[in-house]
């Protein structure tokens, strides 16, 4: 009998497994307007990283000397836009796409790791300003 149970639940859980997920919502940046002004790289020297600007749960601004690196997550990452702080560790003296970065929590005055998050391409952009994207 209980066989015959697992075989009534089978299609059932088959049928659900085919139900087409919901698409995620188009994700729309607080970063403020930029323009690309070259080719994505995959990697930057984080030795060269003078700051990181977090915008929101999927956008980091790494400036690099005189330039700055857009980076886009592929994910979002849970209170990345909130704490607006980042820690990560270098491996092989580049910091590059698909590395992991953590959000940094502070709990009480004692810094700890949050939610750990994919990197993807560091893009070179050219900030446009608020004059400029009105015309």
């Amino acid at each position: 009998m209980s066989l015959h149970r697992f075989a009534i639940a089978l299609p059932a859980l088959a049928a659900t497994a085919c139900v087409p997920q919901e698409e995620p919502r188009e994700f729309i940046s607080q970063a403020p307007a930029a323009r690309v002004v070259g080719e994505a790289e995959s990697c930057i020297s984080p030795s060269r990283v003078r700051q990181s600007v977090v915008h929101d749960d999927r956008t980091i601004d790494f400036h690099v000397g005189s330039r700055i690196y857009r980076n886009t997550l592929p994910r979002s990452c849970p209170g990345l836009g909130f704490r607006e702080s980042i820690t990560y560790d270098i491996r092989g003296g580049q910091l590059c796409r698909q590395e992991i970065v953590y959000v940094l929590d502070n709990f009480g005055g004692e810094l700890r790791r949050g939610a750990g998050c994919s990197l993807g391409d560091f893009v070179p952009v050219e900030l446009i300003d608020d004059e400029e994207s009105n015309d």
